[in-house]
């Protein structure tokens, strides 16, 4: 018989609940926002009725747009996948990674374990796929998850064109998330709504913040009052906590 929903001694994993396990400190921040917004999508009454996750918040991870531009030779996808291997270990019934990045390693990381590997991209492409009426799509990304064209394919994929900005408008979309994100300054939120308008000028019906520090200026901000915005690291929380066996607030 499953326990009463509210139970005190209702076990771990009751009503096919499972564990998620987080590749987290990529960054951060991102991370942080992200176990947010999992406690904020979650239905919930009482302690016990959040999601379990077992988070590894590693931050020494190696920089993934630095790899995959040819600026460094340190490879973070090793890395991540011995993070995999060691989530599995401690019973976790999938894993995520709050990074949009990171999703340029995902194949490498899911054949490191026997447990799914859910994608941030792949969930935010079939979110913006949804919507009705959406051709065209924005992405806000790093230069790494534009060059290794994670968001152009998963859009591509769903029969929707992908709009990226120009080399002057990335310089700001890197600027924000490097140099005032993850270094912790203050966003440049205006300068970011510019991007996005410029995008939408050129035809982009949504815009996808396919960078999880974008997330962050997201959820510090209210960028999702703005219907046009699509915050990657929000529908990746909705999505965990679905996956996980629990309702959705």
């Amino acid at each position: 018989m499953s326990p009463a929903p509210h139970d005190p001694a209702a076990p771990a994993g009751a009503a096919g609940r499972v564990e998620v396990g987080v590749i987290g400190g990529v960054g951060p921040a991102a991370t942080v926002c992200f176990l947010d917004l999992v406690v904020r999508h979650t239905s919930a009454d009482r302690d016990q009725d959040h999601v379990d996750l077992v988070v590894l918040q590693h931050a020494s991870i190696p920089d993934r747009t630095a790899y995959i531009l040819g600026r460094s030779d340190e490879d973070p996808g090793p890395v991540m996948a011995a993070d995999a291997r060691r989530l599995e270990r401690l019973g976790v019934g999938f894993v995520v990674v709050p990074c949009n990045t990171a999703h340029h390693f995902t194949d490498e990381v899911a054949a490191a374990v026997d447990v799914p590997v859910l994608s941030i991209v792949d969930e935010t492409a079939d979110e913006v796929a949804a919507r009705p009426g959406t051709a065209r799509v924005g992405v806000l990304a790093t230069s790494g998850t534009l060059a290794a064209r994670v968001y152009q394919r998963a859009l591509e994929a769903r029969g929707l064109e992908p709009v990226v900005p120009d080399d002057a408008d990335q310089d700001v979309v890197m600027g924000i998330i490097y140099d005032q994100v993850k270094a912790g300054r203050p966003a440049d939120v205006a300068a970011l709504h510019a991007v996005a308008d410029r995008l939408g000028a050129r035809g982009a019906d949504v815009v996808v913040l396919g960078c999880t520090e974008l997330s962050v200026v997201a959820a510090e901000h209210d960028l999702l009052a703005d219907a046009r915005y699509v915050d990657s690291l929000d529908v990746l929380a909705r999505r965990t906590v679905e996956r996980a066996g629990y309702p959705l607030r």
